[in-house]
């Protein structure tokens, strides 16, 4: 069995983190989104993989490569245009040999899955396996309808009262050869694109089985950018402690906390595992590190600073007297001393972020800013809970940011001053006194 993993989209629900890197290699708990797949299909015993790449197809190239680091033989197929699931697997007509595991970049997921649904289609060969799960509301899945295991129809973002199917496609397949027929005959949709389920439309249509394979296990998606927040919290309660790197005296850790080669955590420091620290590291003194905390290489944080619960991308740095909460910071970005990003309304309801223009409930109470790569903020400045700020902008001193920010914008603040010649202003106080006294 071989593997083709989905990687070659935009990510645009994610800007924007997603401007400068795709979303599949957004880093989450120490590694790039897709490395998570990688090695549980390797660990599966699935290691020859083709990766469908488009944009900024670069990154994903030169970090992997041929995959041997990783254990894996990789291959590449670029989609030249993204016309959909079905055009992107349609790449791996030539890569096939028996069959095709089929797995979306940008998910998680138990490693467990893969080797269920191996065993599974290895017993019962029918022409595709579906992997399904339940959910509360489905109406933002494909929803498929069973007979037994068989999946008898899939209805694609449902609305109300057109099933009482719970069940959702999760997007991972076992394909043999059939699917590559159907997706030869698969015409474009409303959406302009090409869509897998209708190839397994026809499929259902022509007598092949396709078998549903419930699982329970965990299975995350991220498709907006506080669920980066939320799987990396997931996966920092699994970390192992380990401390590689340098901790001077009168450092304080409690939980399970990753130091890794290079790095050094300075006097005064006091960090609340969960966290994971990356490479060439430098923290504090008297900083204040706090659960479900990922830094990246090359993070600098200075003298009292707090961070709560954020990811913190490669080359930033974070200077001393701010305070970091809930949120995502970008690479190469310079956050000036006494930056206070703030988590929580004054209402204290759910934070609201922009997505493709639309104002979204996050689901969290506590969410802090999204911001691209390479910003800078001046002293004193604060940015309100839920901002967005685009890639290489500038937030001065003293601005207090309410809304979002587009890239390469700068933001400052036009103060109006009171100069006084403090000489002629003691005088003129002096002379006030002595009439004042003359005229008691």
């Amino acid at each position: 069995m071989k593997a083709i993993i989905l990687s070659a989209g935009e990510g645009t629900r994610m800007r924007p983190l997603t401007l400068t890197k795709p979303k599949t290699m957004l880093p989450v708990a120490g590694k790039p989104i897709i490395q998570y797949n990688i090695e549980a299909l390797r660990e599966c015993g699935i290691k020859d993989i083709l990766i469908i790449v488009g944009y900024k197809e670069e990154i994903v190239k030169n970090y992997f490569k041929d995959g041997s680091e990783f254990g894996v033989n990789i291959q590449y197929a670029t989609q030249s245009k993204l016309e959909g699931t079905a055009n992107a697997i349609s790449y791996g007509k030539d890569f096939i040999e028996d069959s095709l595991i089929i797995l979306n970049g940008d998910i998680i997921l138990d490693e467990d899955i893969i080797q269920e649904i191996k065993d599974d289609y290895e017993k019962t060969k029918p022409d595709t396996l579906m992997v399904i799960t339940e959910v509360e509301d489905p109406s933002a899945f494909g929803v498929v309808e069973l007979d037994g295991e068989k999946i008898v129809k899939i209805i694609e973002k449902p609305k109300p009262g057109e099933t009482d199917s719970k069940l959702i496609n999760t997007g991972i397949y076992i394909f043999n050869k059939d699917i590559f027929d159907k997706i030869d005959k698969t015409e474009i949709s409303p959406r302009g694109e090409y869509e897998i389920t209708d190839s397994l439309s026809m499929q259902i249509e022509d007598g092949k089985t396709i078998k549903g394979h419930f699982t329970t296990k965990k299975w995350m998606d991220i498709g907006k950018p506080w669920e980066l927040i939320e799987i990396n919290e997931e996966l920092l309660n699994d970390i192992k402690g380990e401390i590689r790197g340098t901790v001077e005296e009168g450092v304080t850790i409690h939980g399970e906390v990753f130091l890794d080669e290079g790095s050094l955590l300075r006097s005064g420091v006091y960090i609340k595992g969960p966290v994971y620290i990356g490479k060439n590291c430098d923290v504090g003194p008297n900083s204040y590190i706090r659960g479900n905390t990922y830094f990246g290489d090359n993070v600098h944080v200075g003298n009292a600073v707090e961070i709560k619960n954020s990811i913190i991308m490669e080359n930033t740095n974070v200077s001393h007297l701010s305070y970091v909460g809930d949120s995502i910071l970008g690479s190469n970005c310079n956050i000036a001393a006494g930056t206070n990003i703030a988590n929580l309304r004054f209402d204290n309801k759910n934070v609201k972020t922009t997505i493709k223009n639309k104002k979204i409930d996050s689901g969290r109470r506590k969410l802090g800013a999204i911001v691209g790569d390479s910003v800078k903020t001046g002293i004193n400045s604060s940015l309100s809970p839920g901002v967005k700020i685009g890639v290489r902008s500038t937030i001065g001193s003293g601005v207090l940011l309410y809304d979002d920010l587009e890239s390469d914008m700068r933001v400052l603040v036009k103060q109006e001053h009171i100069i006084q010649n403090k000489k002629i202003k003691e005088n003129q106080s002096s002379l006030d006194d002595v009439h004042s006294d003359n005229n008691k």
